[in-house]
């Protein structure tokens, strides 16, 4: 069961890697995908792209390192729900949008919204499987610094 929870963990934190790699190249390109979901303020698209990409990176990275796997599984669950909410509100409105996923330009469908949902699950698995990062001492509590 750890040998399957610690692949889980690698896979997705490669997945959000290769899934931000693949937008660095052209920025300006996912900020439009950012700004067709018709939801983030024109004004703050290029910082949320950014931000959607440096989250996917660091969460990536602590995942295949297992450093702060549970709070950076957490995190991608958080923006992946963000995602398909997102996602859904669009289709719903009948917005005509590309994901951004991947740095691709494919539409945005239904299939979209429910890889994403099987994504979040996954996320949340792995958050579940993985130990919660040690509690930091208090310098009030720790015994060696007693008078």
């Amino acid at each position: 069961m750890k040998l399957l929870a610690r692949a889980a963990r690698i896979i997705l934190g490669g997945l959000f890697l290769w899934a931000s790699v693949t937008k660095v190249p052209d920025m300006a390109a996912f900020a439009e995908s950012v700004a067709n979901y018709r939801i983030v303020p024109p004004s703050l698209v290029p910082v949320v792209a950014a931000a959607v990409v440096g989250v996917e990176i660091a969460a990536g990275v602590a995942l295949m390192l297992n450093v702060w796997a549970r709070p950076a599984a957490l995190l991608l669950a958080g923006l992946l729900a963000v995602f398909t909410v997102g996602l859904a509100s669009a289709l719903a409105r009948g917005i005509d949008l590309a994901c951004g996923c991947f740095g691709g330009t494919d539409a945005a469908t239904w299939w979209t919204v429910l890889r994403d949902l099987a994504l979040l699950a996954w996320a949340l698995g792995v958050a579940a499987s993985s130990p919660s990062p040690p509690p930091s001492p208090s310098p009030a509590l720790d015994p060696a610094r007693a008078p």
